[in-house]
């Protein structure tokens, strides 16, 4: 039996995020979610159509007070004191590196 050879990598376009403010670099499965639910005016959400996987790409406002990894953890535990929820927990922080980024 021949071995199988790994699926050929999509090719990727670039894709205008806030109305062409900045832009993600997608493979075409992307789907931008705005075309089928409401999206709050600062998050940009895109799914593949295939997999489960998403992207939500959110503008957040500086806090002056937090740096770095504690900038994520802030923003994280307003939204859920915002949402409402009883506890919020963060266990750990870890930046995303490029090469582990795939939709």
């Amino acid at each position: 039996m021949p071995a199988s050879s790994p699926r050929p990598m999509e090719p990727t376009r670039d894709y205008p995020l806030f109305g062409g403010a900045f832009s993600a670099t997608l493979p075409p499965g992307a789907l931008d979610l705005s075309d089928l639910r409401p999206v709050p005016d600062n998050q940009e959400v895109l799914c593949h159509r295939v997999t489960d996987q998403s992207l939500i790409v959110e503008l957040l406002e500086l806090q002056a007070h937090v740096q770095g990894e504690e900038a994520a953890r802030y923003h994280f535990e307003d939204v859920g004191g915002v949402q409402g929820a009883r506890a919020v927990q963060v266990d750990s922080v870890q930046p995303l590196l490029l090469e582990n980024l795939a939709l």
